[in-house]
């Protein structure tokens, strides 16, 4: 026991000397400017009040789902919201999980197998990676958003292929080449795999995502979609053919042994969707974020990105630490990111944008930035 509590003391202080150890914090009472709350969903009054209408019909509701879905937790309420979302997004069929981490690890575990190959956009997420570890298939990494770098992958690869690509990326706010891509697994026989966890609700007719806005869906295998960024709420969804989800069914293990999300997390992912499909919330994040393109000094290190996440290069975690706690202290919540979330050398200020952020707050916050970086 001892020789594994040195283990841990010793990784401790390695993260303490890079100056890159976690840490847990409770709310700051700081301005968000770090939360995925990207279009205010979960905090908005308006939406409490559809979630409490829509409860009073269920009276009888349980607190919790009491067993996974094949055995005590599936109902006719979770099936009709898969429904509701397949219809939503244009898909065939759809299948709940418990969060985004879920999704992609029970996708990419159990389709997968050995002699297959998995290609990743080098940014690709790190429950995408899980997944791919759990699956055994050869996986290779292209260059971000290189289609040169993708094709010379796809040449190399064996069996069956899978390209593995986020629609939106969660650190620096760009967008995947999506035509070229599926361009590309046409030309090779390669099957599309698009997480769309920070494009729902912000891109495309009512907030379905990128794919859906470029046409698409057709042209994809599966496509991953998450509610606890812009929709406020917990959970996601895969979406595909009701053939993929029947194999999900049945091989996925992050379905299968997990027990269901609870009765009134589905509730508040339906009424999510029915708040979004009923208003356009869109147009009031595009106004904040083309006010913090024009009042940001353009001589700093902006990654290009249409999303509500802005990144501010500031390399080093010694230096992008002090920048956010000079930020913080001015009472604005941005965080810092460090390695090894991202490679050395591109720490970064990851500022993300919200209907709930008044205009004067995003003009006060570029003040800071402007004055100090």
């Amino acid at each position: 026991m001892r020789v594994v509590h040195d283990f841990i003391a010793e990784s401790l202080k390695r993260r303490e000397i890079d100056n890159s150890l976690r840490s847990l914090r409770t709310e700051s009472g700081l301005i968000d400017f770090c939360s995925n709350d990207y279009l205010g969903f979960a905090r908005s009054a308006e939406l409490k009040e559809l979630f409490k209408h829509e409860l009073e019909k269920y009276p009888g509701y349980q607190l919790g789902a009491s067993g996974s879905r094949l055995i005590t937790g599936n109902s006719q309420f979770s099936e009709s919201l898969e429904a509701r979302i397949s219809q939503y997004h244009h898909a065939e069929a759809s299948l709940l999980f418990n969060s985004g981490y879920d999704a992609n690890v029970g996708f990419f575990s159990c389709i997968p197998q050995r002699g297959d190959t998995i290609i990743c956009d080098e940014y690709i997420h790190a429950s995408i990676i899980d997944g791919v570890r759990l699956s055994h298939a050869t996986r290779f990494v292209f260059r971000h958003n290189d289609l040169t770098s993708l094709e010379e992958k796809l040449r190399a690869s064996r069996g069956r292929i899978f390209i593995a690509v986020e629609s939106v990326y969660s650190m620096d706010g760009d967008e995947a080449p999506l035509k070229g891509i599926c361009d590309l697994a046409e030309k090779f026989g390669a099957a599309v795999i698009v997480d769309e966890a920070h494009a729902v609700g912000m891109f495309g007719d009512r907030g379905r995502g990128i794919t859906d806005q470029l046409g698409l869906n057709d042209r994809v295998f599966a496509r991953v979609v998450t509610f606890g960024k812009a929709l406020g709420v917990h959970g996601a969804a895969v979406l595909g053919s009701a053939e993929l989800r029947t194999y999900l069914i049945n091989f996925s293990r992050s379905f299968i042994y997990t027990t269901a999300a609870p009765f009134l997390n589905h509730l508040g992912v339906k009424v999510a969707y029915d708040f979004l499909n009923a208003h356009d919330h869109q147009s009031e994040l595009y106004k904040r974020i083309d006010l913090f393109h024009s009042h940001i000094r353009k001589d700093l290190g902006l990654i290009p990105s249409r999303s509500g996440i802005q990144a501010l290069l500031v390399p080093g975690n010694s230096r992008v630490k002090d920048m956010a706690l000079l930020i913080q202290t001015s009472g604005f919540d941005v965080r810092p990111i460090l390695t090894p979330t991202v490679p050395a050398g591109s720490e970064r200020l990851r500022i993300c944008l919200h209907n709930h952020n008044a205009m004067a707050e995003i003009a006060s916050l570029c003040e800071i930035i402007n004055s100090n970086l």
